[in-house]
């Protein structure tokens, strides 16, 4: 079965929709770094703690190179640095990522970042979920994540929503 790595936003967002359950269907099992877990368990004023200890297909790993993470360090916050270490160390090519430096910098190793968005379009084109819009509009609204005008409207084409 296939392997993720994931930042904290894509596993919170999903979360919050109560359909954690497509990072499994879509990609089996999910690798996070202490970071994440420390992140998802010690959430900001006003977001629920998710305990993805408690998922079956989530497992918690640290990667081993600390030099790679150091220097992922000085640019994005320690989430991204260790889950992008991770994929790395792991050979995994796809990660589970939101934040556009953290993206950016997916794109500069060679890795794929897939965000909460395209993880919604692709369950919606396996038939896993009805429709996306609704579901953007839940996480924007209720736990505040952001979604340019331009993204949603990219992300509802693709959903074959417009």
């Amino acid at each position: 079965m296939p392997v993720i790595v994931s930042d904290t936003s894509p596993i919170r967002a999903l979360s919050h929709l109560g359909r954690i359950d497509l990072l499994r269907d879509l990609f089996g099992t999910v690798l996070v770094p202490p970071a994440v877990d420390e992140e998802l368990r010690n959430p900001p004023t006003g977001l629920a703690l998710v305990d993805v200890r408690q998922m079956g297909f989530i497992s918690v790993r640290a990667p081993r190179d600390g030099v790679r993470v150091t220097e992922l360090l000085r640019t994005l916050d320690p989430g991204e640095s260790e889950a992008l270490a991770l994929a790395l160390e792991l050979g995994i090519s796809v990660i589970l990522i939101d934040e556009s430096a953290g993206r950016a910098m997916a794109l500069r190793l060679g890795l794929l970042p897939v965000g909460v968005l395209g993880t919604l379009v692709r369950a919606k084109q396996r038939g896993l979920i009805e429709s996306v819009g609704p579901l953007i509009e839940r996480i924007q609204g209720e736990i505040g994540f952001f979604v340019s005008q331009t993204l949603r409207t990219e992300i509802l084409r693709r959903a074959g929503e417009l």
